[in-house]
């Protein structure tokens, strides 16, 4: 398991320099745009269950009342920790707050991924019961079909790209490659938290994930999700991390539930 979790550590750190190092094609025009499905480098359907590596007694239990450990929260982040109280969010009917985007995917949860469509990827989560959709940039005429709600919400609304080696800032993949991560980016998200104590993230929060795909000798699947919240008001600098997903074969324990 140690290996493993090296390797998806190199792998997303390639990947996500690959994409910070990319540029123009020389003035070349963009390629036509792909669909998300047509263009994946790997295909992320399936059951997914979590690795609970690391911050083990952070994610497994809920960590006391204002305890910050390992964050990098800023001074209102910490107050606004203090201020946590469960059952007055289960009053307001806000009891989801701990299973938006920025924090679902810490939960020991399982994932199914499935396509809606050629252009976007749905990943139903059954630790409350939440289901996110990635809509693709490439989509034609994305505004009309998949515009951005007026509301924000707990999974928000989030674009999604390929990204692959050879592939230049602003070009569009010219049909399936090899290798490659999938980015996504979600904005207008309803007030939530990174852990189920209370550590807030904002209404301006803005998520950005790398999903990378990885194999090991015996050919078992893994999924590497590297998530960096920026949201300045509670997070100085942008909390990083990286969650492990190991692929299943079937729906077995698989046991939506609500929030709580």
């Amino acid at each position: 398991m140690r290996k493993v979790i090296v390797t998806i550590t190199l792998a997303v750190a390639s990947l996500t320099l690959l994409h910070a190092q990319g540029r123009g094609g020389g003035g070349q025009a963009p390629a036509a745009p792909v669909p998300g499905r047509a263009g994946a480098p790997f295909d992320p359907a399936g059951y997914w269950v979590a690795l609970v590596t690391d911050d083990w007694r952070y994610r497994m239990l809920t960590p006391p009342k204002g305890n910050v450990d390992y964050l990098p929260v800023t001074a209102e982040g910490r107050r606004a920790t203090g201020l946590w109280d469960p059952a007055k969010d289960a009053a307001a009917g806000e009891q989801c707050r701990a299973y938006g985007a920025g924090g679902i995917m810490r939960l020991p949860a399982r994932l199914h991924i499935t396509w809606d469509d050629d252009n976007t990827l749905k990943m139903d989560i059954d630790a409350g019961t939440q289901t996110r959709r990635f809509f693709f940039e490439s989509t034609p005429q994305l505004a009309t079909l998949h515009p951005a709600p007026a509301d924000a919400s707990w999974q928000g609304y989030s674009l999604a790209a390929w990204q692959t080696p050879g592939a230049g800032r602003g070009q569009a993949a010219r049909g399936p490659a090899r290798f490659g991560q999938l980015r996504v980016t979600t904005k207008n998200l309803r007030p939530g938290y990174v852990r189920r104590n209370g550590v807030p993230y904002g209404p301006n929060a803005i998520l950005t994930e790398y999903f990378v795909r990885l194999t090991d000798g015996s050919g078992q699947e893994y999924l590497a999700v590297t998530q960096m919240l920026d949201d300045p008001t509670n997070f100085q600098p942008a909390y990083i991390k990286t969650y492990e997903f190991k692929k299943q074969r079937d729906a077995s324990g698989w046991n939506p539930r609500p929030c709580k």
